[in-house]
Formats: C-alpha cells, sequence, structure tokens
C-alpha cells in the first residue's frame, strides 16, 4: 500500500492546500464512500451537495466548491485531473512480469535492454528488439524483427506480429493483437485469393490499447497510430488506418481500411467508419455513429435513432420506411403550386 500525505500531493499536484498537511492518504474513493485515510474530488458543481455529509479525509475541488466542506481540500483548477495523478501515485498495479521467467522463449540474436522483464511462456522471436525496462507478460508472442520502445508494457497473452514496432511508453491490454492480416482478397471467378499484407503496424509513443483489440497489418504501406492516442477494449482497426495524435477511441469501434483519422478526436463506442476517407483533426463523434462519408469540419456529430419504447419505434421505423413516398409526394405538391402561382 502506497501513502502519502496531503502536503506531499498538494506539492505533488500544483494544488492549494487547505487543512493539514500531514494527514496521509492511501486510497482514492467516492465521494459518498470515502473514509478516513481516504481523498475523494468533485469536478462537477451540481454535485457539491454530497460534500455536506463527505467523510473523506481529503477533497480534490473548485475553488468555488470550497465552502460547501469543512474538512481538507486540495484546491485546484481541474480536479479530475488531480483524480487521474493521484491515481498514479497510489496506483498498486503489480508489473506483468517481475523477471525474465524461465519458461520463456528469447531467441538467441533478440536485443534485451536493460531492466527487461519476460514472464512465463512467452515467446520473442529472432531479430526483436526489446527497450530498457519493457514488461512483456505471460504468454505473450513477440514475432520477428519486431520493435519494442522503452518502458512499453505488454499485458498477459498479446500478440505482436513480425516487424510491428511499438514506441516508447506504451500500455497493452491482454489479448491484443498488433499486426495480423489485413481483409485482402482477390475474387477469381468465385473464389478468393488471398493478398498477402507486406506492410506492418507502427505505434508511437504514449500509445494505450485496451483488451482484445486487433490492429491489423497495411496491404502495402502500414497502419499507424500516432503518438498519444489511445484505443480502448474490442477495437477493429483496419489495413492501413492512420489514427491522429491524441486521439481516443471508445469500445466496439470498427474502422474499415484506409481510413484517415485525424489529430484530438474523439469517437463514441461502437461507431463504424468507412474506408478510403479522411476525418479531420478536432472531431468528436457520439457513440453508434455510423459514419459512412468524410468529414472536413471540426465539430460534434451523430448518427442513428435514440432508444424509444417499442410501440414508439416500430411507428418510427414504419414512417422512415415511407420517406421516399413522402418526399415524391411533397415534390408534386410543390410543382403544382408553383405551376399554380
Amino acid at each position: 500500500m502506497v501513502v502519502i500525505t496531503l502536503a506531499e500531493l498538494a506539492d505533488k499536484l500544483g494544488a492549494e492546500l487547505h487543512g493539514d498537511g500531514t494527514v496521509e492518504i492511501h486510497s482514492i474513493a467516492g465521494t459518498e464512500q470515502a473514509g478516513e485515510g481516504q481523498i475523494t474530488f468533485i469536478s462537477n458543481s451540481k454535485y457539491r451537495k454530497q460534500l455536506a455529509d463527505c467523510q473523506a479525509s481529503a477533497v480534490m475541488l473548485q475553488e468555488g466548491d470550497r465552502p460547501f466542506f469543512n474538512g481538507n481540500a486540495l484546491v485546484m483548477a481541474n480536479p479530475y485531473l488531480g483524480y487521474a495523478k493521484v491515481a498514479q501515485l497510489l496506483d498498486t498495479t503489480p508489473a506483468a512480469a517481475n523477471d525474465i521467467a524461465a519458461s520463456a522463449y528469447i531467441a538467441d540474436d533478440a536485443v534485451v535492454g536493460k531492466g527487461v522483464v519476460i514472464g512465463h511462456n512467452a515467446v520473442i522471436e529472432s531479430g526483436v528488439k526489446l527497450g530498457d525496462n519493457v514488461q512483456i507478460g505471460a504468454g505473450c508472442f513477440v514475432g520477428k524483427e519486431a520493435d519494442i520502445g522503452a518502458n512499453t508494457k505488454l499485458w498477459a497473452n498479446v500478440t505482436v506480429y513480425h516487424r510491428v514496432t511499438l514506441g516508447t511508453d506504451c500500455l497493452v491490454q491482454s489479448g491484443t493483437v498488433l499486426g495480423s492480416d489485413g481483409f485482402g482478397y482477390a475474387n477469381d471467378r468465385g473464389n478468393w485469393i488471398k493478398i498477402p499484407q507486406l506492410g506492418s503496424v507502427r505505434i508511437g509513443n504514449r500509445v494505450e490499447i485496451g483488451a482484445c483489440t486487433t490492429i491489423d497489418r497495411g496491404a502495402l504501406d502500414d497502419t499507424i497510430i500516432h503518438d498519444g492516442a489511445i484505443i480502448d477494449n474490442q477495437c477493429q482497426i483496419a489495413h492501413n488506418v492512420s489514427i491522429g495524435e491524441n486521439t481516443a477511441i471508445a469500445g466496439a469501434t470498427v474502422m474499415a481500411g484506409s481510413l484517415t483519422v485525424g489529430k484530438n478526436c474523439f469517437i463514441g463506442g461502437a461507431s463504424v467508419f468507412n474506408g478510403h476517407m479522411e476525418i479531420c483533426d478536432g472531431v468528436s463523434i457520439a457513440g453508434m455513429a455510423m459514419v459512412m462519408r468524410p468529414i472536413t469540419e471540426p465539430g460534434f456529430y451523430s448518427s442513428g435513432i435514440p432508444l424509444q419504447p417499442n410501440k414508439e419505434w416500430r411507428k418510427t421505423a414504419a414512417r422512415v420506411m415511407k420517406i421516399d413516398d413522402m418526399h415524391k409526394r411533397l415534390r408534386a405538391v410543390e410543382k403544382k403550386i408553383d405551376a399554380e402561382g
């Protein structure tokens, strides 16, 4: 268990301390559950009413919310960011491995940096390069000539295909596959002829990828995930997709081949993207969106029909099926009015 004083937390967060700096904090909890030795936060003033009964040893909050809490407080402009940083300081998540396991296979010509740990039954193939302090979890497979940068962590059972590169300080959760074949086939009179995928996957620095996500290698050029991107669980990133810097992609999103997504985009969960098009920088897309055309202007986009009671939805669906007929009838009425006018 990690223990840190409020004074130390204030210093590390750049926060303004109000109260007893010697109080020790060992964990974080919600405002309604937190007790002695725990810190909590509110990032939205509509929750300030919870502060009256809050039993936390300290609260991270904005200056405007401080009068509503009588206990120890760390005042900062962005308490949610403070929460993230405190969570990092108090994080007790174990390493993916603690040493180089005897059951791990490491090719003789693999380059293994200082401080590297490799879990049980992991396979490191010929020509692989592992930077300093890389963590390879149990059961991982790292294919020929793959290159993994310093401080990158692979949890158990991650598969990294041949010639895939990952930058520094990346995190890949269990079950993810990097560099599998893209969906490339030619049709010969009804028979599918496989097109070998000759590109690879290039992942930048500080990229985090969730569990059971697949990122396919390129057909000729590479699939590219740029610095700082974050990708949630169970996403499908097809061959030759390019994801811009600091773009966030929520779970179960599907991206077809040769899609380009710009920088600083926010993609809602279960969204589907057509291939061979471009999404510009600064786009936010609501969950379950179906993106079939390029987006050239930053902004917030949505699609789909929100949830309705089934009886209402059936009526809506029936009306949607008649839109073309209604459009034709409306055009006919407009033409008649124009003719009479």
